[in-house]
């Protein structure tokens, strides 16, 4: 069940944090919301391939990429990784390429902006620990909720009432 932002905002914001506006739309699907599995990397995408290799039933992969706009961190193909193992959603603090064909793909993805170059393939970043940026601290296990409004974070998963 897909909650509104701006509802969740009205009913619950001093249980919420709230990004900064910093984000683009570009999947299929503007709205997603699910538990956060986080990612770290700089520029090399491989650890972002192996997250969305596993199954992600329920889950929304946040990816910092220290804000690098000298590469693409996720792809078409990527995306079809992520809609084959039921991620609802990604978030990358970096930038996604292919994004005509991701806007047609049945998957939320927001993203800083594009950038046609690939990725460094060095294996290098870490998975599963709290990273922090939009003003955000993103924690494994949180509940992160996102739409054309923009993002917001919680401990726990919400209800409307």
């Amino acid at each position: 069940m897909q909650h509104a932002t701006a509802d969740l905002c009205d009913e619950h914001l001093d249980k919420l944090q709230v990004a900064e506006p910093i984000f683009r739309d570009f999947g299929g699907e503007a709205c997603f919301e699910g538990e956060i599995h986080t990612i770290k990397v700089f520029e090399d995408n491989t650890l972002v391939r192996a997250a969305l290799e596993k199954d992600g039933t329920g889950k929304v992969l946040v990816v910092d990429g220290g804000g690098s706009l000298r590469c693409a961190l996720v792809g078409d193909n990527l995306v079809t990784l992520a809609i084959n193992n039921n991620w609802r959603g990604i978030v990358v603090y970096g930038c996604i390429r292919d994004s005509k064909p991701i806007g047609e793909m049945k998957m939320g993805l927001k993203a800083l902006n594009t950038n046609p170059t690939k990725s460094v393939k060095r294996n290098e970043g870490q998975e599963n620990l709290p990273v922090r940026f939009a003003g955000v601290d993103f924690k494994p296990g949180q509940y992160l909720y996102a739409d054309e409004d923009g993002i917001v974070v919680s401990e726990f998963p919400l209800i409307l009432g």
